[in-house]
């Protein structure tokens, strides 16, 4: 029997200046970039938590604290592979991945494809494994005024019993 474990992400950066903008690994011309402690790429953590999540293993700050300055700058991506090893550790896989990314501008679409090979490498899945999408806040709160941007994902784990 297939034992299985559903897990949820959301994140969110404040859109600022002087910082790259980062998402799913893929740094994308803008003159906005994200606040945070790493390198602030929302959707790669997003699905960090989404897959803690699952297995009811905390959240990322548990691991990568915003304190602690060995993760200042910190690049996401490799931060994801230490996630997933953990996840592997435990017994379980990857069997897809659904996410969104909400953003005003830039357009995110002609980046879509290279989020999704990024994410797929660490992870060592698919790309049909793999959903990134991306929508706007039709002008409305905090992202919708340009000031942020939030990533939503789930992810399905599986394990044999």
């Amino acid at each position: 029997m297939t034992k299985i474990r559903i897990g949820n992400g959301y994140d969110l950066h404040q859109l600022v200046e002087g910082r790259p903008l980062i998402l799913g690994g893929i740094q994308i011309e803008h003159s906005l970039g994200l606040l945070g402690h790493s390198d602030a790429d929302v959707l790669t953590h997003a699905i960090m938590d989404a897959l803690l999540g699952a297995l009811s293993l905390g959240d990322i700050g548990h691991y990568f604290p915003p304190t602690d300055p060995q993760w200042a700058g910190a690049d996401s991506v490799q931060l994801l592979a230490q996630v997933h090893e953990l996840i592997r550790e435990q017994g379980w896989q990857i069997g897809n991945l659904d996410s969104v990314v909400v953003a005003e501008r830039p357009k995110l679409k002609p980046h879509l494809a290279a989020m999704r090979d990024r994410i797929s490498g660490v992870l060592g899945l698919q790309a049909d494994q793999i959903s990134i999408k991306a929508t706007t806040n039709e002008q409305l709160g905090p992202v919708g005024r340009e000031e942020a941007i939030v990533a939503y994902a789930v992810v399905l784990l599986t394990a044999d019993s």
